[in-house]
Parts: C-alpha cells; structure tokens; sequence
C-alpha cells in the first residue's frame, strides 16, 4: 500500500545543502517537507535527500514558502535526526572559509561537524549548577606592557585583539587560563586552539584546576568516534562553555564566545592537510572578527602573519620591556668568527660539539641539572650521500631519502617507500661507499652517552615522547615540538645541526628555525641562575643574532619587510596550482582573473610535495602560482573557485589542486 505524501502546511519548501564535493554542485537545491517531517525538519538539521537517484546526506539550511525551481520538487528522504547541528555562526564560518581557500562548502563541513554518533545524541544533556566565578589573579599579566589593561577588557567583554610575546619560561598555560576564567566569569565562551595533543592536555589541566572540569570540553583527533562525538555535543547544548582542541576544534560551536586563544600559530600541524587547506589560525581570525569578540595569539617566537595583524592594527602588542626579558632569558652562546675564537677552539667551525657546548653541558651535569640537546631529525641516520662525490644517496622505486635505521642495520632503507637496498650504489660515480649527511636522535644519544660516561641520557622524539623529566643530572636528546619539560628548568640547552633547520629551501626556513630554538630555549633556567643556551651556528647570521638577543618581533618585523621586497605571503596572498599541464592551463582559460593577478610559472611539481589526487602516477604534473595583492585575496579565490566549478561540469581534465597560501610553496 502506497501512502500519498503531503507537503507541509507552513514554509513547504526546504533548502538543502547536499554533501557534495565536486566544485560545480556546491550550492543549494529545494526540496519539499513532508507534512509528517515538518516539526523535525528545522534548520541545521541532518537530512538525506534523493539526487540523480543516489541517496546523498545534507544539511537544511532554512525553510521557505517558495522556491526558484521551475520543475517538481521531489521530497525529502528523511530527517536523520532533530539535532541542528549546523548553527548560524558555525554556517557564516563555513561559508567564509569556503570563500577565503576557494573551497566547496561541503569539505569545510567535514572539518567543521564531526559524524553523527546516534547512541551518543539519544542521551539527555547534562544538567549543570550556575557557574561560580573563578577567583583570578591579574598579576602575572602585568608583566607585559598593556597586559593589565587586556585582561580588564576580557571582564568587560570587549573585543581586544593582541599578539601575545611570551616570556621565556613563562607557564603559557596558566595564563591562557587566567584569561579564560576572566572570560568566563563574563559569561562568555572561550575557544582555544593549540597545536598538538601535548600542549591540549596541558591547557586542560590549567584550565580545570579553575574551574569545573563539566564546563570544560577538549576536542582532538586522538578521541573515538563517540568520545568525541559526546564532547562536541556538550558544547553545541551549551553545557560546556570553554573548547580546548586542535585545529579542528577551531568550527567547534561555542555559543556566545568571548575569546578565542591560539597557541604558537607557527606550527605546521594547524594546517588542515586535506582540502581547502585551512590555516586554524585564519579561521580563528575570521571567528573572531565574525563574532566581534576578543583574540590572543601567543607564542614564544612570532610569524610574519602575527606581525602582519599587529601592523595592519588589527590587533595589538603585548610584550614585556627589555629589562623584563633579560632578566628572564637564559645566555645564548653561538660560534664566535673571530682570531681569538679560532686560536682558542680550532675545531669550533666543524666539530658537531664544540668545546663550548660541552663546557656548558659539564657545568650542569655537575650542578646535578639536566641538559637539553635538541637535533633537528629523529632516527639513527636519517640521511645519507655518497662518501665520493657527496650525491645525495635516493631510493631507486621513488626517488625518496635512503637511511640507516640502526647501527646493526644490515641495509639501509627507503624514508618514503620502506624498500631495502641491498646493493647501495652511487648512480653518479658508481661509489660504494657512504656518509652520514644528517645525524639522528638516536645516534647523538649514543654519542654524548660515550662522551658522558655514567650519565643517564633519555631520548624523545618519534613514537617515544617523554612528557617530564626530573631535576637531576641527565642528558636529554629531543626532536623539535617534543622537548620534556624539566623541573626548575634545564641547566643548559645546545641546539646542534643548525644548518639542517637554516638550509632548507624553504620560505619559512629562519621563522621556523627561530620558534624551534626559542620553544628550547624557554625550558632553561634564567641568566641569573645559571642558565645558559650554546647554538652551533655562526653569530653573525640575523637568526641566531635574534635568538641571542631574544627579539622575535624584530625577526618577524624583518620577515615581513623582506617578503614584501619579493612579494611573496603574507605581504600578498598567493594561490598554488598542482594538476596535469592541460588541467592547470584550462583551468587558468576559463578563470577570469583580474588584470593584478600575476601568474608564475609553471615549474614541476617539487619532490616535497603530494601528488593531487585523481591524477595517474604516470602523468606528469606542474605548479603554478598566482599572486595577487593583499587586498584582492578574496577575488581571486572567487575567480578559481568559479573555474573550478567550470571545469569539473565538463568532465573533460583531470581535478586540479588549488591551494591559498600554503606555508610551503617552493
């Protein structure tokens, strides 16, 4: 028996969002309500609707009285649950970053809504007592010129923007709490964005040791599907008030947000790796210009996009004098070029550990602290070259970095692919024999674990990462991003294999060089107390002379003028361009670009860089760039983004991958 369906008494007419990722079907389409779906269906709601005979999910956006549609409406399949997800705010934050990255909305809704957990959302909400203010202390803040005032404009729920500079060994978490309690105690919503699982369980700690752990929500990848499901869901019913999270977390639906809080924006893994590339720290922007509500960036070191916002006066400074921070910084010791230096440390210039660095590592091992060693890869020896001719040694199937895992390894191994090589041979000269081009974690751990006899050495970096170390004599080898923490600080810091950070061919290369160091060198002890800092690097290069004088603001002040000389981002915005030759160019013929937009290129594909997807491994595969100027950022990703719809209806090229200022173009 067939039941004849009735359309909805009042506003008969849905429009629906369907999760289609193909750019051309990113719009809107009408469907009818079923006078039996008309309570469920309000806007924001899941539904699924039929499309070219395929059952699609989507999302309901509003209800109308009409429709643009000449043709039949067919009606809505079902309502897959009551619960409107989609909030207005949320709904604005995708449409902008959808716009901003020349994205189809249905892709940014894939980071912003995590899938549906029907188990989870059956359950009531929790019901909460009226939140007790916190007791805050403003203190700490006063610090740091303007800080006082900042948190003052926090407890009146005015909008202040600042770019926070913070002190070296400053407990960033603390304050970031203190500032979310303010917030709180305003009766506003704090998010809170930081770069890795670490930095998210020390924040929640800080933060729950204020204030009830009920209110507090921390969303990461790491989380199952109904864990974080359960959590998201406390945020949407407005139980829990202030998100902790990753750069997911950054869509997470905070109702009435006061604050939004980003931690060391510099970090690659705020950009979102699947399409449209987010950067967390531009949408966190976006949130909260949206929102009209208060932003922290904060960091021991400083982008050029961070002083690019204070610049442009956006927002504001918040950093401590320079008496302040000399008095809180460790001494940084590099390599002096000087006759003297030469004559009283001949070696200095190419041993790996000049006798600088170990006098310093000996002077706190005997005052029973800890030392710091941080070494820019992990593994054993994570690259070699040629012993001969000094030809980088690369894998034979993918053309990827060859490395020795151990030192009983009988072969080495492909860093890309995994394949052993059994019969190393040079393809240049035809050589044998190899040489360490970079050495790893483990292999300075074996080092300084001879050169330190009957010191304990702990290693930290890869699938091994220790959270804390105790205050004793150790010998503390660490990869970037995972440095322990060390009780009262580390007697001494020494930063070695520098020209692997500085060489790089990368736009980033001294910004990111200068916030690895920095994060380092903020877990050592004051000048005062003995603290010291060696860099295996010359003095004289403007990084290091930065790090020595501790002046990230200087080194992004100086960034941002030097690529604004070149033109290249945040000084302007660039978009990149990864497909087949005949994808790439058709696509540029049917972009009407601006008269400003520069093209440049193409070039091949770099070796760094992930082939887009839908291409054939056998095609070859370029790179072109488009510049454009700061303020024409939104038109052309307008331009590409209709392209990109153009192309895809004809079916006639491979999909090209477009990306707006990408953190690695070269």
């Amino acid at each position: 028996m067939t039941t004849t369906r009735r359309p909805a008494e009042h506003e008969p007419v849905a429009r629906v969002l369907p999760m289609l990722t193909v750019p051309h079907l990113d719009r809107e389409f009408d469907y009818l309500v079923a006078d039996e779906q008309s309570d469920d269906a309000q806007p924001g709601v899941r539904v699924k609707v039929r499309f070219h005979g395929r059952m699609v999910d989507g999302f309901l956006l509003e209800r109308r009285s009409d429709t643009d549609h000449v043709g039949k409406l067919g009606y809505l399949e079902k309502v897959v649950s009551t619960e409107a997800v989609l909030t207005h705010d949320v709904r604005r934050l995708v449409d902008a970053v959808a716009a901003r990255y020349a994205g189809t909305r249905a892709d940014v809704l894939r980071l912003a809504i995590p899938p549906r957990h029907a188990t989870v959302e059956k359950r009531p909400p929790d019901r909460l007592e009226p939140y007790p203010p916190a007791e805050v202390d403003p203190t700490p803040w006063s610090a740091y010129s303007g800080g006082a005032q900042f948190i003052a404009a926090l407890a009146e729920s005015r909008a202040a923007r600042a770019v926070w500079q913070a002190l070296p060994g400053e407990a960033w978490a603390q304050r970031l709490a203190e500032a979310t309690a303010v917030t709180l105690n305003s009766g506003r919503g704090v998010l809170a964005v930081v770069p890795d699982q670490r930095d998210v369980d020390t924040l929640y700690a800080a933060v729950t040791a204020r204030m009830d752990p009920a209110r507090v929500s921390a969303l990461s990848a790491g989380l199952g599907p109904a864990q974080r499901y359960r959590r998201w869901l406390s945020v949407l019913r407005g139980t829990a008030r202030v998100v902790i999270g990753t750069r997911s977390a950054v869509f997470a639906p905070v109702a009435d947000i006061g604050l939004v809080l980003l931690w060391d924006d510099g970090d690659d893994s705020l950009v979102e790796p699947r399409g449209p590339y987010p950067h967390a720290r531009e949408v966190a922007m976006l949130r909260a210009h949206q929102a009209r509500c208060a932003a922290v960036l904060g960091g021991y070191a400083r982008t050029a996009e961070a002083q690019a916002l204070v610049r442009s006066g956006w927002a504001h400074d918040l950093v401590a004098a320079r008496q302040m921070v000399r008095s809180r910084a460790p001494r940084v010791v590099a390599l002096e070029d000087s006759a003297y230096a030469q004559e009283r440390d001949p070696a200095a210039r190419t041993a790996r550990l000049p006798t600088v660095a170990l006098d310093a590592a000996r002077s706190a091992l005997n005052a029973d602290a800890p030392v710091l060693v941080q070494v820019p890869r992990r593994g054993y020896v994570p690259a070699l070259a040629c012993a001969k001719c000094r030809t980088v040694a690369r894998c034979r199937h993918c053309t990827g970095p060859l490395s020795l895992p151990g030192r009983d390894s009988p072969h080495v191994v492909c860093r890309w692919c995994g394949r052993d090589e059994v019969a190393l041979r040079c393809g240049r000269c035809g050589s044998d024999a190899v040489r360490a081009v970079v050495v790893g974690a483990r292999r300075t751990a074996e080092e300084l674990g001879r050169a330190f006899p009957g010191t304990t050495v702990v290693t930290s970096g890869g699938d091994h990462v220790v959270a804390a170390v105790p205050q004793r004599a150790a010998v503390v080898v660490a990869t970037p991003g995972v440095e322990p923490v060390a009780e009262g600080g580390y007697g001494a810091a020494l930063l070695l294999d520098c020209w692997a950070l500085l060489g790089r061919q990368d736009l980033r290369a001294a910004e990111d060089t200068l916030r690895r160091w920095m994060a380092a060198a903020a877990l050592v002890r004051s000048r005062a107390d003995g603290g010291t800092v060696v860099v295996v690097a010359e003095s004289a290069i403007p990084t290091v002379q930065a790090l020595i004088r501790w002046d990230p603001v200087g080194h992004a002040e100086a960034e941002l003028d030097a690529r604004g000389e070149v033109g290249l981002p945040p000084a302007v915005h660039m978009a990149v361009l990864d497909g087949t030759p005949d994808a790439v160019h058709t696509l540029l013929d049917s972009a009407a670009l601006p008269d400003w937009a520069a093209p440049l290129g193409p070039v091949d594909l770099p070796f760094t860089a992930r082939r887009p997807a839908g291409v054939a491994p056998d095609q070859p595969v370029i790179r072109m760039l488009i510049r454009a100027p700061r303020d024409g950022g939104l038109e052309l990703a307008a331009a590409l983004r209709k392209a990109a719809a153009v192309s895809s209806a004809r079916h006639d090229t491979e999909p090209v991958r477009i990306q707006i200022d990408p953190l690695h173009i070269g």
